[in-house]
């Protein structure tokens, strides 16, 4: 495997791991749903960029994440189905009611628990099958 494209794709990795470590600082602290959310956007927005890279993609300046997960489907498709319905939702997140006006969006806190297992599970397959 080419040595430049996996250090590219562990930076990528690494940043999202902020982002995923922060998400769950958040939900222990009972901090914002809104900012939980992001990050959890944000989290699985850099894994599967990262995973594009380390496959020599050059991943798109997109930030629909079931764009994303549709271009690694045609390197582990058996990421594609478990992951679609967690990435839809995410996009959402990313979109929905992060500027004003309007107040921020709130999130159902066993909705965020739940995504935020998905999310790490997501996190968790691609660093196995990148061999990360």
């Amino acid at each position: 495997m080419d040595e430049g494209l996996k250090q590219q794709a562990r930076e990528w990795f690494e940043r999202g791991d902020h982002d995923i470590e922060t998400a769950q600082l958040l939900y222990e602290q009972h901090g914002y749903t809104d900012i939980i959310a992001y990050h959890i956007q944000q989290t699985i927005e850099k894994y599967l960029k990262g995973y594009l890279v380390l496959k020599g993609q050059k991943p798109p300046w997109v930030h629909e994440l079931d764009t994303l997960l549709k271009l690694v489907e045609k390197f582990e498709a058996d990421l594609y189905s478990p992951f679609i319905e967690l990435c839809e939702k995410a996009t959402r997140y990313y979109i929905e009611d992060r500027y004003p006006p309007g107040p921020p969006a709130e999130y159902n806190r066993e909705e965020i628990k739940a995504d935020l297992a998905w999310t790490w599970q997501l996190v968790r397959l691609i660093r196995q099958k990148a061999g990360m």
